[in-house]
């Protein structure tokens, strides 16, 4: 345990067309090498085509239906004790749900070879929002890792 003062949260400026932290959010995970223009236009581009593909208004309403899809609840950790190494479930906070489903996102699409990355991200937020595909298959297995690891609850930290 570190026994310097806790790291200080910086507060989230939110993106100029839609107002909201959670693009912002986004927009800097996918941010590569401090061009942030190129990843707003890529997220506005994803953002444009997740409304046409599924005709409903809003997209900030997508992304949070999609988010909510995906966002882990329960992980596990590793745990040692004794010489033995345990898998611990172990709830996850809200912080770390956001930014796990975030990078779980982002690695999805960019595993998509072959498509623009505007295109593979707007697809990805598709399934998440319809519960299927990669990213909401990595989440089923995460909770399924946790749960059969339940025996081992009570090593809890």
């Amino acid at each position: 345990m570190s026994r310097r003062r806790k790291a200080v949260r910086r507060t989230i400026i939110p993106d100029s067309r839609y107002s909201s932290t959670l693009v912002t959010q986004l927009i800097n995970i996918i941010m590569v090498d401090g061009k942030k223009s190129t990843a707003q236009r890529i997220v506005y581009g994803a953002f444009e085509r997740v409304s046409e593909k599924l005709g409903k208004g809003d997209p900030i309403d997508l992304l949070l239906g999609a988010m909510e899809n995906i966002r882990p609840r329960l992980e596990v950790k590793s745990r040692r004790v004794g010489g033995a190494t345990y898998q611990v479930p172990v709830e996850v906070p809200f912080e770390r749900q956001q930014s796990v489903a975030f990078r779980w996102l982002i690695a999805s699409a960019k595993g998509r070879k072959g498509t623009a990355m505007r295109d593979a991200l707007a697809d990805e937020i598709v399934d998440a929002y319809n519960k299927t595909g990669a990213v909401v298959k990595k989440r089923e297995d995460t909770h399924r890792m946790a749960q059969a690891n339940r025996a081992f609850a009570h090593l809890r930290w």
